[in-house]
C-alpha cells in the first residue's frame, strides 16, 4: 500500500507578473517551493519589463484579484501570505479588506516602490495607503533602506524609520542594506520598539533582479512551515544570499538569482532519496 503524501503548506501570494522570470510571481514561486511549500500566486499587475528596467505597468482589476483569493481561501489551507507589488490604491484597499478576515495568518509584505532599474512603481498616494492600510496588518515588513525612508516620512535615520513603521503596526521590520555605502551588507531587524539583530553578509559585486522578492517569499515559506519569525528571517537571508552568490546573467541588465541552486550539484544524493527542497537539504 502506497504511503499517503503529506501536502505542503500553502502560501498565498499577491504580486506582479514579471515576464523576465527574475522578479515578481516567478521569483515568489521559486523561493516558496525552495522552502518546501506550495505557492498559490495571484497577479496584481502586469508589466512590460526586461532585466534593465520596467517600461510599463497595468494593474489588474482589484475585484478580480479578491475573487480569486476568496475562492482559494475557501478551498485550500493558507498557512502564510506574501504581498509584493500592488499597483494602485484600489488594490491596497481590496487586500486590506481581505486581510481583516484572516488575522491568524502571518503576512510578509515586501513594499515594492521602485523597479531595480530605477523606475518608480508607487506614487505618494500608493505609499500612504500602504502605510495606513497594510503595514498595520503585517507580521514582517521587508523594505530596503530606500523604501523604508519613503514609507516613514520625516524619520531622519533608518532606526527612526523602523520604529515609526513598528508604531504603525507591523510586528517586525527587516530593513535590508544593499543600497547603503557599507563594506558588508547590513540588514537590521526591529521588533518590540527596538533593534533586535543586525545581520552582516558579504557584499557581492553585481546588481540583482528580484532579490527582495526572494527574501520576502522565503520568509513567508519558512513561516508557513511553522518557524517562528526570527528563525524564518535568519534562514531566509542565508537562502537569499546563496541565490545571489550563484546568480546567472540571461539579459543585458541585472543578474538573476539562482533560486533553485539546491537542485544542482551537492544536493544530488539527497535528491535521489526524494529530498527535493532547499529547506529539506538544511
Amino acid at each position: 500500500m502506497m504511503q499517503e503524501i503529506q501536502p505542503p503548506p500553502v502560501v498565498l501570494v499577491f504580486a506582479g507578473l514579471d515576464p523576465t522570470g527574475g522578479a515578481g510571481l516567478s521569483a515568489d514561486i521559486e523561493a516558496i517551493v525552495s522552502q518546501g511549500c506550495h505557492a498559490a500566486p495571484i497577479a496584481t499587475v502586469l508589466t512590460v519589463q526586461n532585466t534593465r528596467n520596467v517600461l510599463g505597468v497595468r494593474t489588474v482589476d482589484p475585484l478580480w484579484v479578491i475573487e480569486q483569493a476568496r475562492v482559494l481561501i475557501e478551498d485550500m489551507p493558507i498557512a502564510a501570505i506574501k504581498i509584493g507589488m500592488l499597483g494602485s490604491v484600489g488594490m491596497i484597499e481590496a487586500i486590506h479588506t481581505l486581510l481583516r478576515d484572516l488575522p491568524q495568518i502571518p503576512v510578509v509584505f515586501d513594499p515594492v516602490l521602485r523597479a531595480g532599474g530605477g523606475k518608480d512603481v508607487a506614487d505618494d498616494e500608493i505609499i500612504a495607503a500602504m502605510r495606513e492600510l497594510l503595514v498595520p496588518q503585517t507580521t514582517i515588513l521587508t523594505p530596503n533602506s530606500l523604501e523604508a525612508r519613503r514609507l516613514a516620512i520625516g524619520a531622519d535615520n533608518l532606526h527612526a524609520c523602523a520604529l515609526a513603521l513598528l508604531e504603525q503596526g507591523s510586528d517586525y521590520v527587516l530593513i535590508t542594506g544593499t543600497h547603503e555605502p557599507t563594506d558588508e551588507v547590513e540588514n537590521m531587524l526591529f521588533g518590540g520598539h527596538r533593534l533586535l539583530e543586525t545581520y552582516s553578509w558579504p557584499r557581492l559585486a553585481e546588481s540583482y533582479h528580484g532579490s527582495g522578492c526572494t527574501l520576502a517569499s522565503a520568509i513567508a515559506g519558512l513561516m508557513a512551515q511553522g518557524n517562528e519569525p526570527l528563525t524564518a528571517i535568519e534562514q531566509a537571508q542565508d537562502y537569499t544570499w546563496q541565490t545571489l552568490e550563484q546568480a546567472y546573467r540571461l539579459g543585458r541588465g541585472q543578474m538573476l538569482p539562482n533560486r533553485l541552486f539546491w537542485g544542482n550539484g551537492e544536493g544530488d544524493d539527497m535528491q535521489d532519496e526524494g529530498e527535493m527542497s532547499y529547506a529539506r537539504l538544511h
